[in-house]
């Protein structure tokens, strides 16, 4: 079948991206779903910094590629041994397909999938091959998703069902901001009530890592961010204190503010910068927590002692340390309670067509989370 997809031919062209056009609208043939595989309209699908990651080249993977991961939508067909899942159900995909057989996934822990990590670097389904075609040949998949497009075939373990009453540019932040920012908080970190809270960076992820830390309850969240526009919804979502994290003293600020650090830091920008400025308000015997995707090749470094005469513990946490079908459906059922008011992150929908410009406003950090909506 044909689909429209917008589809990046080369890493790191400048900005703005209203004028170079990283990502062209092709319409492309799309395979029909094979073995344990299904088609899905997508309905809505998020701008995230792992996409822009890609584009301007800090997150290499092989070109050409459809992008696009934080997606949801309506299954209308399934492939041969597809048991768990039938046409019509509403889903969100998740970015890190998890095989269930390697050691990782044994041990209950999908988002360090071996055969998934592969895919995903070859930039293949998890069965192998790719189901997007061009007349100049094979087109990579972005996460085993590529949801920038109409439609979009998707491997059954890369995909949650979810609530159909809830409107897709809502339900699609639940498949990467959401676990990867709460999840961090209630999973990897597993901030305990009573605590104190910092969160370097108030991107999607940051901002849903802010009301984890008011889910989990922590008496103190603070919140940073190079851009104080981003202030007043962290304060809106459970923030106490927010301060600039490109002031030159705001360590000492911080320090002075709260006796010394706080319990958890968590550093959410994929920043070096940020990533110091998290470690350096960390208090001792505190945890820092980073679920930032630098470029490969930037460091970061720490006074090695502070390690053990401090007894700190700095840990990494992908995909919010999340097992999806376990906790998707637990977050998506807060959110319904009305304590998780992910809905006021969604600064605004675009169409496929406007993609270029959403990761302007993406990369200027003006907006919180921008959603496709098909």
């Amino acid at each position: 079948m044909k689909t429209r997809v917008a589809v990046l031919h080369e890493m790191g062209l400048p900005t703005p991206y209203a004028e170079s056009k990283p990502l062209k609208i092709e319409t492309l043939e799309l395979d029909e779903p094979k073995q344990d595989e299904v088609l899905i309209q997508i309905g809505a699908v998020g701008l995230c910094h792992s996409d822009l990651s890609v584009i301007n080249g800090s997150r290499p993977r092989p070109t050409p590629m459809a992008l696009g991961h934080e997606a949801t939508g309506e299954i209308v067909q399934v492939g041969k041994g597809v048991t768990d899942f039938e046409k019509g159900d509403h889903v969100v995909c998740t970015f890190i397909p998890s095989c269930g057989q390697c050691l990782p996934c044994k041990e209950g822990r999908p988002a360090l999938c071996e055969r998934g990590a592969k895919s995903n670097n070859d930039g293949e389904m998890l069965n192998g091959g790719r189901r997007l075609n061009s007349e100049q040949g094979k087109i990579n998949h972005h996460l085993g998703v590529s949801g920038f497009a109409e439609y979009a075939v998707v491997s059954t373990n890369s995909i949650v069902k979810v609530d159909p009453e809830i409107p897709f540019e809502q339900i699609a932040v639940f498949g990467c901001a959401v676990i990867t920012g709460v999840g961090a908080v209630i999973n990897t970190a597993q901030v305990m009530p009573g605590s104190s809270v910092a969160v370097v960076g108030l991107g999607g992820i940051g901002l849903n890592a802010v009301i984890g830390a008011k889910l989990a309850g922590a008496r103190e969240v603070i919140a940073l961010d190079i851009n104080p526009d981003k202030f007043d919804i962290a304060k809106q979502l459970g923030a106490t204190a927010v301060y600039d994290s490109s002031d030159s003293d705001v360590v000492d600020q911080i320090k002075s503010a709260t006796g010394g650090g706080l319990n958890y830091v968590f550093e959410t920008a994929g920043a070096v910068p940020a990533m110091e400025v998290a470690y350096q308000i960390t208090k001792r015997g505190g945890t820092t927590v980073t679920t930032g995707l630098p470029h490969p090749e930037h460091k970061f470094s720490f006074p090695q002692v502070t390690l053990a005469a401090e007894e700190r513990t700095v840990k990494g946490s992908y995909v919010g340390s999340c097992v999806p079908s376990r906790d998707i459906p637990h977050f998506v059922e807060l959110f319904k309670q009305g304590r998780l008011p992910v809905d006021q992150l969604l600064s605004d929908t675009l169409t496929l067509d406007e993609i270029n410009e959403g990761f302007d406003r993406l990369q200027n950090g003006d907006v919180a989370r921008l959603v496709v909506k098909m």
